[in-house]
């Protein structure tokens, strides 16, 4: 599977690494065989090896030598890298605007009342911070 331009210049992690880095997030360390069976499909052992390559090299896991096969872990959060999509996806779709994301979401409804509260809540708690 090759990555899209986009993946490969923002950082932005493509639906299998994704797949791959929210194993390791959740399991810890784990070894090429550990996270196949984790992800429950039809891949092929070699295509997650590959995958997992294709992490180390942009940085995003490490690995260590156990006996003899490798523990892969993830060497990026999973914060920074929602982080990382978040930016890339309101530059992308809503020209660098988060009052526009925020306001697609309410208009999908796809973010609650409690939710939108909370996030006040969260952004006046920001604001008194800031003026102390």
């Amino acid at each position: 599977m090759a990555a899209s331009p986009r993946a490969k210049s923002t950082g932005v992690l493509t639906p299998l690494e994704l797949q791959i880095m929210q194993v390791l997030w959740d399991a810890g360390p784990s070894t090429v065989s550990a996270v196949q069976e984790k992800l429950g499909s039809d891949l092929a052992y070699t295509t997650v090896q590959t995958m997992l390559n294709v992490l180390l090299r942009k940085k995003k896991v490490r690995r260590a030598a156990v006996g003899r096969a490798f523990a892969y872990q993830a060497a990026v959060s999973r914060e920074r890298a929602v982080g990382t999509a978040l930016k890339d996806l309101v530059s992308r779709m809503f020209g660098g605007s988060g009052e526009a994301l925020l306001m697609a979401l309410i208009d999908a409804e796809q973010i609650t009342p409690e939710e939108i509260a909370r996030a006040s809540q969260l952004v006046g708690r920001d604001d008194k911070t800031e003026t102390k």
